[in-house]
């Protein structure tokens, strides 16, 4: 006999067919959104076997940049040039560690702000210098100052004591990671370096931040250049995962909306709350980022340290330049370099009223995404062109145009 449903049985049937759409709708939302979060794309970031040196620069990009450099090849011969000269490279430097660096707001008070920032950054030029010239007398600098500081460094404190530790932070890897790697003599401090990071470093930044954008990108940067130092993949996941959700918050694309994205916790549930975080920008244009409207100059420390970040995940095996950071990145450059190259602003973008100086941080960025990528960068060219060679900003950049102009490795 034909199997005939009665309309009790038909309505069940079609609660249950309801119910089934819902739950598929549903899951269907979750993955949606689980994929569009920044990180979701590999929920484990860090590789299985790190590469070293690693941090923003590789042994094939050094390679490459000593060829140029023997050469004398523009424009690293000049880049080289202006790194050796400058006083950051000088085999006579006295390190001035301290066991507590104290910074408040604007690095006032600077009890070894500066001091801190600039021994990492001559550390890493002594490692560079080491590697280019192959002269062990610039190897042993670096050790020196890495020595000088680890065995004194206990802790950060005032205001601005994240961002201090993220900016020599982020230097003090790429130092150790060229000397550690490359170095064929003795390191016998390295242990004490290490622990050095992890103990007074990466508690104070692996957290985060939920101040302006570039603290926390910066924090990241030292995070992630930390970690893979360290070989620590649990803090790498960590800070690569914090990263990729600030990045999505501090530079706008047109498809995140009506809105920028937020940072979970910052508690900007609102338009005005929005806004007021944005310097009082209320009309958002692709590459607008979270602090154009303050300056350029903390806008550059964000887009470089999302270039650094970039920069290492690519060497360790996953290539940021081709996801959603790749393209914040190319838009936060060209639109900052649009107007850092004397375009007049309209009324709608900061009242009119634009504070430049946006500083030598386009150099890495371009040539990963004009360069390797092919992408259009037309102003960010300009602008890189223009300020060749690129020298450091005395806090965490240094000598880009000479590690990366045209390095296609």
């Amino acid at each position: 006999m034909p199997y005939a449903p009665t309309p009790a049985r038909t309505r069940r049937r079609r609660s249950r067919l309801r119910a089934g759409t819902a739950v598929a709708t549903l899951v269907t939302a979750l993955v949606a959104g689980l994929v569009a979060w920044p990180g979701a794309e590999r929920a484990e970031a860090a590789p299985t076997t790190f590469v070293h040196p690693g941090v923003t620069v590789s042994r094939a990009q050094l390679d490459f940049t000593r060829g140029k450099v023997d050469a004398g090849a523009q424009p690293w011969k000049s880049a080289y040039d202006q790194m050796m000269a400058s006083k950051y490279a000088s085999l006579s430097r006295t390190a001035k560690p301290r066991a507590v660096v104290e910074c408040g707001s604007y690095s006032d008070p600077d009890h070894g702000c500066t001091d801190e920032r600039e021994d990492a950054v001559a550390a890493y030029t002594t490692a560079l210098a080491w590697y280019l010239t192959r002269d062990e007398r610039y190897a042993k600098k670096s050790i020196e100052l890495m020595d000088a500081w680890s065995a004194v460094l206990k802790d950060h404190t005032n205001s601005n004591a994240p961002l201090q530790t993220g900016w020599a932070g982020s230097s003090w890897p790429r130092a150790a990671e060229i000397i550690k790697h490359t170095y064929t003599g003795t390191w016998a401090n390295s242990g004490r370096f290490g622990t050095m990071l992890r103990t007074v470093y990466l508690p104070e930044i692996i957290n985060g931040s939920l101040s302006n954008g570039n603290w926390e990108l910066s924090m990241m940067e030292a995070a992630v250049g930390i970690s893979v130092f360290l070989e620590d993949k649990a803090s790498y996941d960590k800070a690569m995962a914090k990263f990729r959700t600030r990045t999505a918050a501090y530079v706008y694309l047109a498809s995140d909306g009506a809105l920028p994205k937020t940072v979970p916790g910052q508690n900007l549930d609102t338009r005005d709350k929005i806004v007021k975080y944005w310097q009082g920008q209320g009309t958002f244009t692709t590459g607008l980022t979270q602090e154009t409207c303050r300056d350029f100059t903390h806008t550059g420390y964000g887009l470089s340290a999302i270039s650094h970040v970039a920069e290492t995940s690519r060497i360790q095996g996953q290539d940021l330049y081709t996801t959603d950071v790749g393209e914040r990145l190319r838009q936060g450059l060209g639109f900052q370099a649009k107007y850092e190259l004397g375009e007049a602003p309209p009324a709608s973008l900061c009242k009119g009223t634009l504070h430049r100086g946006l500083g030598p941080v386009t150099e890495v960025g371009y040539n990963a995404l004009a360069g390797r990528l092919g992408q259009p960068m037309t102003n960010t060219q300009k602008l890189t062109e223009r300020n060749r060679p690129a020298g450091s900003n005395n806090l965490f950049v240094a000598w880009e145009t000479l590690t990366h102009a045209g390095n296609p490795s």
